[in-house]
């Protein structure tokens, strides 16, 4: 097994490879405007640093959100060409579960990242690996009762500490526990599904009102 895996859900542009035991290289940078810049060169670092080659590789894991439209569907597409280039599968997995599974909080939590538009997405889970519920888009002082008393991890818990006065690391996601997660489950014979995106809201460009569509005569 070589997975590799990949997240662009979040201003974290995340990639690693993970052989089925441990991973073997990783790299992840934090910009929220150059995902599309910044992808394809850390998949060749981590190439580079574990002395494989991409045609090694034999299961891709994509990052499936919640997230920005723009954002998320850089590493979507990503995933899915290289998946139809090396003829291997492409699984999905829910970026909070990343978040959740490198937290490795034993008992209640909740996961929150940066939606923008002062709001969160968000999940509960009961533990690292089992979510219990989302994930959803809401404005943390609409979800204060829900996620009294959990503490919290995430970039998006930090934005808001009234709403989540206890949180942990990790900040961001990050492909290793992405790729560790894929392979744990993998290994127990469960089947991950196919990446679809998880955007929840429709994508902040739209076209204007009274748009006049101008075409030659």
């Amino acid at each position: 097994m070589l997975l590799l895996a990949l997240d662009t859900a979040t201003p974290a542009v995340t990639v690693a490879l993970h052989d089925g035991t441990s991973v073997v290289a990783s790299s992840s940078q934090v910009d929220a405007r150059r995902h599309g810049e910044l992808l394809l060169p850390a998949v060749d670092r981590v190439l580079t640093e574990s002395g494989l080659r991409l045609d090694a590789v034999t299961g891709i894991v994509a990052g499936v959100g919640p997230g920005p439209y723009t954002g998320l569907r850089v590493g979507l597409m990503t995933a899915d060409t290289f998946g139809l280039a090396l003829g291997v599968p492409v699984y999905g997995l829910c970026t909070l579960d990343g978040l959740a599974f490198a937290a490795d909080i034993q008992g209640p939590f909740v996961v929150a990242t940066d939606a923008r538009r002062k709001e969160v997405y968000w999940a509960r889970y009961s533990d690292s690996r089992t979510r219990v519920s989302g994930p959803a888009v809401d404005r943390p002082a609409e979800i204060t009762e829900a996620v009294a008393g959990l503490p919290a991890v995430g970039a998006g818990a930090l934005l808001y500490p009234d709403t989540f006065p206890d949180v942990y690391e990790p900040e961001n996601v990050s492909a290793s526990a992405l790729a560790s997660l894929a392979a744990e489950k993998l290994a127990k014979g469960e089947e991950l599904p196919a990446p679809r995106p998880l955007y929840l809201r429709r994508p902040d460009a739209q076209v204007p009102k009274n748009y006049k569509v101008v075409t030659p005569k």
